[in-house]
């Protein structure tokens, strides 16, 4: 199997942990991230969590309010070199966020590192959706 290969399967990994998420399991994406110090994501919640600690936390947050969700990435592009890859694309979104349906397409880029001869997800980057920020203002 190319290395291309291994990572797109790391990131079919990712994207059906956050189907889960999406249905309020956010227990599947411990699996695929790294828990190193210094990982990082940036929701389209906006902010930065840096840490494990903090990344699970936001997936837990975000998990404990989503309900009816399903997310597609489109336009994968990969690239990796060595034990460091990284994708692009873009995520199609509808799931319901406090009860209230959120659609969109998320423009995303996520890193991934081999760690112990298996890929994990050290950042995960989408654009701001105002409308997710707005509905967890009201809540």
């Amino acid at each position: 199997m190319s290395t291309e290969d291994e990572v797109r399967n790391a990131s079919q990994q990712f994207y059906g942990a956050l189907n889960h998420m999406l249905n309020g399991d956010p227990q599947a994406l411990s699996e695929i991230w790294s828990h190193e110090p210094d990982v990082t994501a940036m929701h389209p919640i906006g902010g930065r969590r840096l840490g494990w600690n903090e990344v699970w936390k936001s997936w837990e947050q975000v998990a404990h309010a989503s309900s009816d969700g399903k997310v597609k990435l489109k336009d994968q592009f990969i690239h990796a070199v060595g034990d460091m890859a990284y994708e692009v694309g873009v995520e199609q979104v509808a799931f319901k966020l406090g009860g209230q349906a959120i659609t969109g397409e998320v423009r995303v880029t996520n890193v991934y590192q081999r760690e112990a001869g298996h890929w994990k997800i050290r950042h995960h980057h989408t654009d701001i959706q105002q409308n997710m920020v707005e509905v967890l203002r009201r809540m």
